[in-house]
């Protein structure tokens, strides 16, 4: 049975939910992981600034790891990462946001077995259940900002919207967009919510 974790993360809607989900089941998050590039040093996910994570950490009260890497050693980085996070803060599982993509779930539990921990998938549910993890998300008091979009998918208009009602209301319109972007339609970094301690 898992009881601490490290939690990747990206600062976007999916792994605050999840978060707020590890909290609901008991399990501890020991420590955020956040894949930056070597090059640039912003984020992986959504090329987001350091600072504005280690923020998030800092109102979580839990400490950020970040896994500076590129394609080539992605996978290895982060397998010695969560290897370090073992020694350090004594995890015996990796948890990740994904909500139904078999692919990035393969490549999560993978990277759990390599470092020896288990996977853990809090958000995990069939692709129609999405929409449900959408309200919640809102109806729990999260407060997020759309910081990047998929061209191909949504218009930059999108960019710095806030992700309530009338935002789901809108996105559902979009008949091959995920409405919590799961294929990437749309990034978002997540201002405040349940999760996050106050006056911090």
């Amino acid at each position: 049975m898992v009881k601490k974790v490290a939690l990747s993360f990206s600062g976007g809607k999916d792994s605050c939910l999840a978060f707020y989900y590890l909290q609901k089941q008991g399990l501890q998050v020991a420590c955020l992981l956040t894949t930056v590039w070597k090059e640039s040093g912003d984020t992986v996910a959504h090329n987001e600034k350091r600072g504005r994570v280690l923020n998030q950490a800092d109102r979580l009260g839990i400490p950020v790891h970040f896994i500076e890497t590129d394609f080539h050693t992605y996978t290895y980085d982060f397998v010695f990462m969560l290897g370090e996070m073992k020694e350090r803060h004594g995890i015996d599982g990796a948890a990740f946001g994904d909500i139904y993509l078999e692919g990035h779930r393969k490549w999560g539990e993978q990277v759990a077995q390599k470092a020896g921990v288990e996977p853990v998938y809090p958000l995990w549910r069939d692709q129609p259940e999405a929409l449900d993890l959408l309200h919640e998300f809102v109806d729990a008091g999260f407060k997020a900002e759309v910081i990047k979009v998929d061209a191909e998918k949504l218009s930059e208009s999108w960019v710095g919207r806030w992700i309530d009602k009338s935002f789901i209301d809108d996105i559902l319109k979009y008949g091959n967009v995920c409405p919590m972007g799961e294929s990437g339609e749309y990034h978002t970094y997540v201002h405040d919510g349940p999760i996050f301690q106050s006056g911090r």
